[in-house]
């Protein structure tokens, strides 16, 4: 008879089974992500590719010797340029920040200090580097959170050339979700758009150009044009994204085995 694998996610276990491992000292993967707008050609739910990768990233970490356990994902992210487009759900700053301290407040309290924030979701950055180093001040304790698609991003950039693809709504997201989440990416090429304010051309989140210049103003994610998209659209492929996938996944793995080596 195969023996199934033991469980890797908090939520697939007892409370008395999880408190018979906290002598071991378990590394906790938090993962977080966003529901946002990610083009009209991929599914806006980050999170799920975030909970996907931390998955087998506990597993690897389990196979180097590490007892590793995974945190439900939080879907939610930082409120951003995001809003106007419909599905779209975040949070205000200071919410996250109050979520997360809690969170990370429950594991601390059973003495779960060994915690990898896994970040999905590029509004989430400063707000986790505030929360994170104010634990630092009070506590002691130096919880490391891994971007995700910064360090994705890093590693496509290592196998093909330029920076054009690059962008929201396209890579990396692009190949890692037609790799791991096929049947929610749209096929058909995804057309670069953008709107106008004052009769000027939205250049960028929140900039309108002026004679070649950047103005700030007021302009949301849906008024932004996008041609990352369409670059992203025509080179992005299954093959790239699983092999980004693996190498992001074996690259956090060590990471986190050698911080747990160097306590």
């Amino acid at each position: 008879m195969t023996r199934s694998p033991s469980p890797i996610r908090l939520q697939d276990l007892t409370a008395p089974d999880f408190a018979a491992v906290l002598a071991s000292r378990p590394v906790i993967l938090l993962p977080l992500g966003s529901h946002e707008d990610h083009g009209p050609h991929q599914p806006m739910g980050d999170f799920v590719l975030a909970d996907m990768l931390a998955g087998r990233i506990a597993r690897r970490v389990r196979e180097q010797g590490v007892v590793c356990f995974l945190a439900p994902v939080l879907p939610f992210g930082v409120a951003d340029y995001f809003g106007s487009s419909p599905g779209g759900l975040a949070l205000a700053p200071e919410n996250f920040a109050r979520l997360l301290t809690d969170l990370l407040g429950g594991l601390l309290r059973h003495g779960l200090s060994r915690i990898v924030i896994l970040n999905a979701h590029g509004g989430n950055v400063p707000v986790i580097h505030e929360v994170t180093l104010g634990l630092r001040r009070r506590e002691k304790i130096v919880v490391p959170s891994f971007y995700l698609w910064r360090v994705a991003r890093q590693l496509m950039e290592r196998r093909v050339p330029g920076t054009a693809r690059f962008g929201h709504g396209a890579e990396p997201l692009l190949s890692l979700n037609l790799a791991l989440r096929p049947d929610c990416v749209r096929p058909g090429a995804a057309e670069a758009k953008g709107e106008t304010l004052f009769g000027l051309r939205v250049r960028d989140f929140g900039t309108l150009d002026f004679e070649g210049l950047s103005v700030d103003a007021p302009v949301e994610f849906n008024e932004v044009p996008t041609p990352a998209i369409g670059v992203a659209w025509a080179e992005g492929s299954a093959a790239l994204g699983k092999t980004v996938a693996d190498e992001l996944v074996d690259v956090v793995a060590r990471f986190i085995t050698h911080i747990a080596a160097h306590e």
